[in-house]
């Protein structure tokens, strides 16, 4: 399979200094016809107050001459509003990629057309599981055979086509089987996320993955990544899961060079748009503590360009991480990960529990995390509980004699390295791959602080080793060409 295309979405340099809102998601209704185990937004019924279609229409035009270049239209369910396709073709007017992101149930052969000849480009199908999982989680009988024939005919009627799967505690067992299924169903991108506490998760808590289960996730999702590459499947990661294990370089990348995570952009080239209007800098996080105003009630231009809560969300230093993110190497580069995750745990962005690259340096000292339900969450959109986060020693490391350390989870001076001062330009740091162990670093670094390797020596022999291979590659496929049989 080719390297990917580097999608509308990808944030550019240029986009990050001139606050460019290149990518939308926009919950167009909250009307849903599935009761998903998972759902933040509580989604069912429709706003009381959700924008008309001209509202719509103009969001879309301020939108365009701010430079948007893609926009997701989400629900609740998208088409479950009657002018969800006139909004698809103003958005398309302008030049601009929509998607849209269903969970299938009675997306019609009607509706496919309609969305098809307004200009919708790409269809992202939700997948959680075989039938019977999925139909559980989703709640609704029979959704997973309408979801999977939503994703065939969608691919039949040339629409770019991905499913996106919530991992919870019960679907990591069942992630090669889904590839399977998608690859089968047409799918040539597959996006994963973690699922979240917020909304109908809290009451469902049963449903979330421990932060110790990344230990046996992430090489899971690495070996998956590799075989969606053979179907021609590219599996993507959401925001909500990393950071900076030893599959990190597989995760961000559109061509042949590695990129790590960089800090959440909300607020800052994302815009997360509400069905009655409202702005948030990122669409998963709460409305209550994140929400920057209305375009009811202000031009979307100055709310983007002069609300500061929509930019809240986003940990601005070091200063702001506590417990081990703050003590953490990649503490500059990461700012704790995402911020929705640990927000919807603990009322507060800036410690992510939820990290590969902690995960194994808690399992170092003898030791794993835990997140415990202490409240409910109200009965609203985008409503979180509360959780406490448990460290404890591993439990099948009790009584063999291995060493178990005691983690002070209290905020501690940052370990990790900061850019000089006159690199305050507003862009993510600079790390580098140890081609030893292919976890980044600093670039200052002269041995790998993971692996203890030389580096510069570890990039030549794998620059030395990629070049032999490439030679290769390219002397078989002359003799490919010019018919020149193999020497045994």
């Amino acid at each position: 399979m080719e390297p990917a295309e580097q999608p509308a979405r990808f944030n550019s340099a240029e986009d990050l200094l001139g606050r460019v809102p290149v990518h939308v998601v926009w919950e167009i209704t909250l009307a849903c016809n599935l009761k998903c185990q998972h759902c933040g937004s509580r989604a069912g019924r429709p706003r009381p107050n959700e924008l008309t279609t001209e509202e719509c229409l103009d969001v879309v035009r301020r939108l365009a001459r701010l430079g948007t270049r893609e926009i997701t239209l989400i629900g609740g369910e998208a088409y479950l509003r009657n002018d969800w396709t006139e909004i698809v073709r103003e958005i398309r007017r302008h030049g601009i990629y929509c998607g849209v992101q269903t969970g299938g149930r009675n997306f019609t052969d009607h509706r496919l057309a309609e969305a098809v000849a307004a200009g919708l480009q790409g269809l992202g199908v939700s997948i959680d599981g075989p039938p019977e999982l999925h139909d559980t989680f989703r709640g609704v009988p029979g959704s997973y055979a309408l979801a999977i024939d939503a994703l065939v005919r969608a691919k039949a009627a040339g629409l770019r086509t991905s499913a996106n799967t919530t991992v919870g505690a019960r679907t990591i067992q069942h992630l090669p089987e889904i590839l399977e299924r998608i690859a089968a169903a047409g799918a040539t991108h597959w996006q994963l996320q973690l699922t979240v506490a917020m909304g109908n998760a809290v009451d469902h808590d049963e449903i979330l993955i421990q932060p110790y289960q990344l230990r046996d996730l992430m090489p899971l999702l690495a070996r998956l990544y590799h075989e969606g590459m053979d179907r021609g499947v590219l599996l993507m990661l959401g925001n909500n899961v990393g950071y900076f294990g030893p599959y990190e370089h597989l995760w961000r990348s559109y061509g042949s060079e590695p990129v790590p995570w960089t800090p959440c952009t909300a607020g800052e080239t994302v815009i997360g748009l509400e069905s009655d209007g409202t702005l948030k800098g990122c669409p998963s996080l709460s409305t209550a503590g994140y929400a920057g105003g209305n375009v009811r009630e202000m031009p979307l231009e100055e709310i983007w360009l002069h609300s500061e809560r929509l930019r809240a969300g986003k940990v601005q230093s070091v200063d702001d991480l506590w417990g081990f993110c703050r003590t953490c190497y990649y503490a500059e580069a990461c700012r704790g990960g995402c911020t929705w995750i640990a927000d919807s745990l603990f009322g507060r962005p800036g410690n992510n529990p939820y990290c590969h690259y902690r995960v194994l340096e808690l399992e170092k000292l003898g030791l794993r995390e835990r997140v415990v339900k202490k409240k409910d969450a109200p009965q609203e959109s985008f409503a979180i509980g509360e959780f406490t986060l448990v460290t404890e020693p591993i439990p099948e490391q009790i009584g063999r004699g291995e060493p178990v350390a005691a983690f002070d989870p209290t905020p501690q001076p940052p370990l990790s390295r900061s850019r000089p001062a006159e690199a305050g330009d507003g862009l993510p740091p600079i790390l580098v791959l140890c081609r030893a162990c292919d976890c980044f670093v600093w670039p200052e670094e002269v041995a790998c602080p993971h692996c203890g390797a030389e580096i510069a020596a570890a990039a030549a022999v794998w620059e030395e080793d990629r070049r032999r291979r490439a030679g290769l590659v390219a002397e078989l496929e002359r003799m490919i060409a010019e018919g020149t049989p193999r020497r045994g």
